[in-house]
């Protein structure tokens, strides 16, 4: 039987700043494979191979995707064998070097390529080096100018919010999810993003994730309690020996807007823009929190102060976009002459190679080394 691939990103171009969640994915990974700087589309060409390869051997694998484009990846993880390929960009700051109990292996994806990095003369490389630079920072800066207005536009629903009547809604569906039921065991938490703001605008894996899913689609307004809700059911699930996938908002990662658990076969998420979904499986429900716990007529009642927090919030954010298609454009100036140089074929037969090495560990218990030995 062939595996099963879960897509997701780790990484994100948030309000908050570029924000890293990729530590919980690496808990129980032994062997961990890291590319060295290349062109990205070499890189993630190699990952594609090592997950085709993974899922071919009935091993279900993590595709880690790139908010720079979300086309690309940052990385493999093939859990069952405790193994991983990642690019080394992708690695949190403070995991550089990798704990003690990962293996490491330095993979030179360079080596496949000809030429020098990058064909353009070191002058020109600075300047659109640091013009990238520069689109990256008025992104952020611009996620930041929207959620200081989103936080006005929350402020209005929450001045209109039951919290008691938020309160029995949580009870109510921790009581639906989980009732009597635990694991003997302690629950793992995988934290991770719904989607990502990536040059092409919001891009979000929720199908994919809920695929075979009983789903629990969350509506609302801004600061109807929608993240409140699932921060209480994650909890409450980890508390009971659950694991569970705490699904991050790629806006304001303090934020959460989905939450799984697999074992229950149950997934409940923030089904608002951008990531707004409707009932289309005969299983999907709907928690409405405006009807549940806002004050009747607080759309009305404000109708005149949400209209220019709305129009500046969805100025700021495409505003942000903007700057982040302008950043990749120059990052894929800049890559273009040594991806041409890359040797394509000779990177699908090193992948092929890396792929059985990764599959070979943990298999049959088994450990490969780093130098591919078993």
């Amino acid at each position: 039987m062939r595996g099963t691939a879960t897509p997701f990103f780790v990484r994100g171009h948030t309000a908050r700043g570029p924000w890293n969640l990729l530590e919980s994915s690496l808990m129980g990974i032994d062997l961990l494979y890291v590319a060295r700087p290349a062109p990205a589309a070499a890189q993630s060409a190699a990952m594609r191979i090592i997950a085709e390869e993974a899922l071919s051997a009935s091993c279900d694998v993590w595709l880690l995707h790139r908010p720079e484009d979300h086309e690309l990846l940052d990385g493999v993880i093939i859990p069952s064998r405790k193994t991983g390929f990642i690019h080394e960009g992708a690695l949190p700051l403070h995991m550089r070097p990798l704990p003690a109990d990962i293996r490491c292996k330095a993979i030179h994806l360079s080596l496949a390529a000809s030429g020098s990095e990058s064909g353009l003369a070191s002058g020109d490389l600075i300047v659109a080096e640091g013009s990238l630079q520069e689109n990256e920072g008025n992104a952020y800066s611009c996620f930041a100018r929207a959620l200081d207005i989103h936080d006005d536009w929350e402020a209005i629903y929450i001045s209109a919010m039951s919290f008691e009547a938020a309160n029995r809604v949580a009870n109510a569906y921790v009581s639906r999810l989980f009732g009597e039921t635990s694991l003997p065991k302690e629950g793992r938490r995988d934290d991770r993003f719904l989607g990502a703001a990536t040059p092409a605008g919001a891009v979000d894996f929720v199908p994919e994730l809920t695929q075979g899913l009983k789903r629990y689609l969350i509506k609302g307004r801004a600061g109807s309690g929608k993240s409140t809700l699932l921060k209480r059911l994650a909890a409450e699930g980890l508390r009971r020996g659950y694991d569970v996938e705490v699904y991050h908002c790629g806006f304001d990662p303090n934020s959460i807007d989905m939450v799984i658990v697999r074992e229950l076969g149950t997934a409940v998420f923030d089904s608002t823009a951008p990531h707004e979904y409707f009932p289309d499986r005969e299983t999907d429900e709907i928690i409405d929190m405006y009807d549940l716990c806002i004050a009747p007529g607080t759309d009305e009642l404000h109708a005149d102060q949400l209209a220019p927090i709305q129009s500046g919030y969805a100025s700021a954010m495409k505003e942000a976009i903007g700057h982040l298609a302008k950043a990749r454009r120059l990052r894929n100036a800049v890559e273009q002459p040594a991806a041409e140089a890359v040797n394509m074929q000779e990177i699908a037969d090193a992948a092929r190679g890396w792929a059985a090495e990764l599959l070979r560990n943990g298999a049959n218990g088994l450990r490969t080394a780093p130098d591919g030995t078993a």
